[in-house]
């Protein structure tokens, strides 16, 4: 199962010229190769194809200042490289999609942003539905971007969406069918997008971090900790250990009870309704846990640059450590009959399969690369805070499939509720945060949180004078979406909820 461990040693990263570091840090700007466009390009095709990864790629600045950043990960040594390009006037970004298909999602937001980008195969926006240049900076009177289509004998499409029947984010999805088997599924997004970037460089500093918080509701506590980590990188700033102690608690408080979560969703879709019910009870007990801890159900308000507000009082700890050992008794019980469930895996066997030289070529993060044999965690590979005195061993499978998916999240859940227990037994109660000094002045860091989805990426660049100037976020499912479409090929589309909520990637991460 997974990735053979002579796999991961045996990558060679040489040639281009990017600056190294560790995620986490800081870099002066002068530091920062700055390549052609063609050089940015070969930089991360040679590097990905040396078995790095793409981890952002993204204009920052404005018009007529904008700069290319590159970021990629080198998971087996740890390290992340950073390389950027100024385009001159009427100059082009050469694109490199269909080379390195892991590109296609962050091309396609820079020609949504106004860069050119010259020969992406399917230059569709991402979230605005319609380019700059195809609205040619009028109004909605130019056509939006065709679906794809296939034709022949038999063949019909079907439309899902945006507004669907359940209570959850808009999102349109286009299959292209022969009878019951999906040939094709385009996803179109966008529907929430809300421009938290922007949002974020024009707020008032003290009021970042919510916003921050909010650029994906589930994934509050990993998005803070991206922020917080990114802004102490650039002042220089470790936060004490008990604080990082409790950050870590909280973040896997919030992995487990999405997981949770998750397992009684899927138990939904197939009518097993004692996981369904069971499931869901529990992550109810996992919210008031965290909220226990915080003061609110998803971890909102816990953190802040520096550390955390506050700590675990004596008695906190004691009811946390009297409540979790009963959650994890019953959610063993719930897990076993589920999965030992004849029905459960009729359903979730062969269904959605993902291979793993697809996950990989798609550059596919978190549990959904994990279940398809990526040997991929930042808690590991690229380590900050508590996890860096915390051994971490992935759950890695290798079927790419909703049973391994929703299995790799059951062994996350195991190893989840071991570390909260063991870390709460020693979380202090004062001494928990560091005044922040002033940015450091023409500088970039780059922070990486393995949240429940995955990799959570956050980039900010600092001007002149320390003020921020430029600032990137990439959540997870931004890398996984596509993964979706794939796997749904050659299925039934009566898999496609199932499937869906076997990713259950996020419509407002991906929007911003």
């Amino acid at each position: 199962m997974g990735e053979p461990a002579a796999s991961r040693a045996s990558v060679e990263l040489s040639g281009p010229e990017v600056a190294w570091g560790k995620a986490g840090g800081a870099w002066p700007l002068a530091d920062v190769p700055e390549l052609t466009a063609s050089g940015l390009r070969s930089a991360c095709l040679e590097l990905c194809r040396s078995g790095a990864r793409l981890s952002a790629l993204c204009a920052l600045g404005p018009p007529g200042e904008r700069q290319l950043w590159a970021v990629v990960a080198d998971d087996v040594r740890g390290r992340v490289g950073l390389a950027k390009s100024r385009l001159g006037p009427g100059e082009a970004f050469p694109s490199v999609t269909s080379e390195l298909p892991q590109a296609q999602a962050f091309e396609r937001e820079l020609i949504e942003a106004g860069v050119a980008v010259e020969g992406h195969p399917w230059p569709k926006a991402l979230r605005r539905h319609r380019t700059l240049e195809e609205l040619g900076g009028r109004t909605s009177e130019a056509p939006p971007h065709p679906f794809f289509q296939v034709e022949g004998p038999g063949i019909h499409e079907v439309a899902v969406g945006p507004v669907h029947a359940g209570i959850i984010e808009p999102g349109h999805f286009r299959f292209q069918c022969h009878g019951e088997k999906v040939l094709s599924l385009e996803i179109q997004l966008g529907y929430q997008h809300r421009g938290a970037e922007e949002l974020l460089m024009r707020s008032p500093p003290p009021r970042r971090l919510s916003v921050a918080e909010s650029i994906a509701g589930d994934t509050a506590v990993g998005h803070a900790l991206a922020y917080c980590a990114a802004l102490e990188a650039l002042s220089g700033v470790e936060p004490p250990q008990g604080a990082q102690l409790l950050r870590g608690v909280a973040l896997e408080l919030e992995r487990l009870h999405n997981h949770v979560g998750d397992l009684g969703a899927l138990c939904n879709d197939v009518g097993y309704l004692p996981g369904a019910s069971w499931f869901g009870r529990l992550r109810g007990e996992m919210l008031n846990a965290l909220m226990e801890l915080s003061g609110n159900r998803f971890g909102r308000g816990l953190l802040l640059p520096g550390g955390v507000r506050f700590g675990a009082t004596p008695d906190q700890r004691r009811r946390l450590l009297a409540r979790l050992p009963l959650l994890e008794r019953d959610l063993r019980a719930t897990a076993r009959l589920t999965f030992d469930s004849a029905s459960v895996a009729s359903r979730f066997d062969h269904t959605g399969v993902l291979s793993r030289e697809l996950a990989a070529e798609l550059g596919l993060v978190g549990p959904a690369a994990r279940a398809s044999g990526r040997d991929l965690d930042l808690r590991r590979d690229h380590p900050a805070g508590i996890y860096r005195s915390v051994k971490v061993v992935p759950a890695v499978l290798s079927s790419g499939d909703v049973h391994a998916r929703a299995m790799v999240r059951w062994l996350e859940v195991e190893r989840s509720l071991a570390f909260v227990q063991e870390r709460l037994e020693k979380s202090p109660e004062r001494g928990l945060s560091e005044e922040l000094p002033g940015l450091r002045p023409s500088s970039v860091a780059v922070s990486m949180v393995e949240g429940f989805r995955g990799e959570i990426l956050h980039l900010a660049v600092t001007d002149s004078s320390g003020a921020i100037a430029g600032y990137k976020v990439v959540d997870p499912s931004f890398h996984n979406w596509f993964g979706l479409a794939m796997a749904m090929r050659g299925n039934h589309i009566s898999d496609f909820p199932l499937c869906n909520k076997s990713f259950n990637l996020s419509y407002a991460g991906h929007d911003l």
